[in-house]
């Protein structure tokens, strides 16, 4: 079974400050480190949302220990607010959103997340409903998937690729990730380290599973459920989801008094966690405080 290494676990209780006790939330409790390491650090009580139910399960193995402290939710880190408002909490003590894909998601075989494997391609984060990544590119305009292979993956030659991609649907159907991952190849070329398909995964999976949609409205609502001294900080992997947490976070600051950055930059990983961890390297952890 795939090992699942919490991302900067060090940095976050820094951030989050659990010794003092109160109500966390963790929108994205994912395999359940971050939360246990809550948990073990003073949180009084957490609430845990995760969209992937294999996750959640094996979050509540490793919580476990901790009885009814812990509450374990199927449900979208964006559903946090009102998750919150059914239980009556009007205030937490500290939030923690992790928008990066564990590493059981990456290396479970099934889930089509990675061009490691050819196996189908799914790339759901929740795969008990809405369309695979097969489907989606099954039916796609060439147009709108070079945007989105563009917009979410920064891969240049995008339209080359959706061009292609549509040509191959012609001929057969896309539906493993060898298909996918070949065609972007051949058209990509290698450059550097980097698999050429890397780019075009992460805009497929970003796609299939809405990821950057009303992320900028959640960070406000969030913010809005801090208690006076709580903390919300988010841990984002890639640009595009570190961009609209950098800029919300200062608007908050700028638009009121309430609140202050904790993180006047990103946070990074230490050499020693990103040698231990390569996956860790694009981590960047931002934080913001209410004050008043």
């Amino acid at each position: 079974m795939p090992v699942h290494v919490p991302v900067m676990t060090a940095e976050v209780l820094t951030a989050l400050n659990p010794a003092r006790g109160g109500f966390y939330v963790d929108c994205t409790v994912g395999l359940g480190g971050h939360a246990r390491a809550l948990a073990a650090a003073g949180a009084t009580r957490l609430l845990g949302i995760d969209r992937d139910r294999t996750a959640l399960a094996r979050a509540a193995d490793a919580l476990s220990d901790y009885g009814d402290r812990v509450e374990l939710v199927h449900g979208d880190y964006r559903d946090a607010p009102r998750l919150l408002d059914e239980r009556g909490i009007d205030a937490v003590d500290g939030i923690l959103a992790d928008l990066g894909v564990s590493s059981m998601q990456l290396d479970t075989p099934g889930r089509g997340f990675s061009f490691q494997r050819d196996e189908a391609l799914d790339m759901r984060m929740d795969t008990s409903q809405g369309p695979t990544a097969a489907d989606l590119i099954g039916r796609v305009d060439e147009r709108d998937l070079a945007d989105v292979i563009y917009a979410y993956g920064e891969e240049r030659r995008s339209r080359a690729v959706a061009r292609a991609v549509v040509a191959a649907r012609r001929l057969a159907p896309i539906v493993t990730t060898g298909q996918l991952a070949a065609i972007v190849r051949r058209v990509v070329g290698r450059t550097g380290r980097i698999d050429p398909a890397t780019r075009t995964f992460q805009a497929i999976r970003v796609w299939v599973n809405e990821e950057l949609a009303g992320l900028d409205v959640f960070l406000r609502a969030a913010s809005a459920r801090l208690a006076v001294g709580a903390r919300f900080a988010v841990l984002t992997f890639h640009s595009l989801e570190d961009r609209p947490v950098k800029h919300t976070f200062r608007a908050l600051v700028h638009e009121s008094d309430r609140f202050r950055l904790v993180t006047k930059k990103s946070v990074v990983p230490g050499d020693e966690e990103t040698r231990l961890n390569p996956r860790a390297r694009s981590a960047r952890l931002r934080a913001i405080e209410r004050v008043g």
